[in-house]
């Protein structure tokens, strides 16, 4: 009896993009903690195969699919009406604009509904709020974020931001550098000196802190920071554990700072966001 009264209090839970590189992540920790599971189901996936069956395998896994679309208020309000968190995992990595148009609709059908306990808008990588000094064209992103950010606050919704700064599937493969993931075995750029220190992150790890923040009251209109002490490493030190791995030194150059920002070009998603 105590067990079942243990699950009734569970949050039903909402999930946003939740076929993507980090939403389908969410979606299985949810699932895996117990929360009653809601994925929307957007007419636009189409005829994507593998993305309806990833619905469905979430389906079979026991989430419930909510009908909506970003083109059709109500069906957000109806969808969002529904649960008591709403988690967006909506990725940037083509259409950064387009992702901070949908995260605004969100914001205004959780602001119609009134009824959401707590919403996490798509951020996860670098803080914005900590951006100020940030260049072009990374500067666009967290500027962006920030609008997501007053929206939410001028509306009163209670949120919970969470800040995991390099996802690790997307730097440590390719040894931190740019447009790879496969780890180098003769050759490495380094940015610099390669000293500076990054936090990695693995994505089943933010995914699971960020289902456990939703519950937790010390979250509430808070930013939630994930950095494993033993993850916050320099690309030098990334490239040496490969090295010893692979019983091998790799040849070393290193990028300039302006040719780090000129490779930045559409590259901003991954760089500043990480696919979410």
């Amino acid at each position: 009896m105590a067990e079942m009264e243990g699950i009734k209090k569970k949050c039903k839970v909402l999930v946003v993009g939740g076929t993507g590189y980090l939403g389908r992540r969410i979606v299985r920790a949810s699932l895996a903690e117990g929360h009653p599971t809601f994925v929307l189901h957007r007419p636009e996936i189409g005829i994507d195969v593998e993305k309806v069956q990833m619905l469905l395998s979430f389906k079979n896994k026991g989430a419930r699919l909510l009908p909506g679309s970003f083109d059709d208020h109500r069906s957000l309000v109806d969808a969002v009406s529904q649960v008591d968190v709403v988690i967006s995992a909506v990725s940037g990595a083509h259409h950064r604009s387009h992702e901070i148009l949908i995260q605004l609709k969100l914001v205004a059908a959780i602001k119609e509904a009134g009824n959401v306990k707590r919403f996490l808008p798509s951020e996860f990588g670098t803080d914005p709020g900590r951006m100020g000094h940030a260049l072009p064209p990374g500067r666009v992103t967290f500027d962006e974020k920030m609008e997501v950010r007053r929206a939410i606050e001028e509306a009163n919704i209670p949120f919970t931001y969470v800040s995991a700064n390099c996802f690790m599937g997307y730097f440590v493969g390719g040894l931190c550098q740019l447009g790879t993931l496969i780890p180098p075995t003769d050759h490495v750029s380094l940015h610099g000196d390669g000293s500076v220190k990054s936090i990695f992150v693995d994505e089943d790890d933010i995914a699971l802190y960020t289902i456990k923040t939703i519950d937790d009251p010390r979250a509430l209109n808070k930013t939630v920071y994930i950095r494993p002490p033993d993850n916050i490493l320099s690309q030098m030190e990334v490239v040496k554990a490969w090295e010893d791995l692979i019983g091998k030194e790799l040849h070393k150059t290193s990028i300039s700072e302006s040719e780090l920002f000129a490779n930045f070009e559409g590259m901003q998603s991954i760089l500043f966001v990480g696919q979410n």
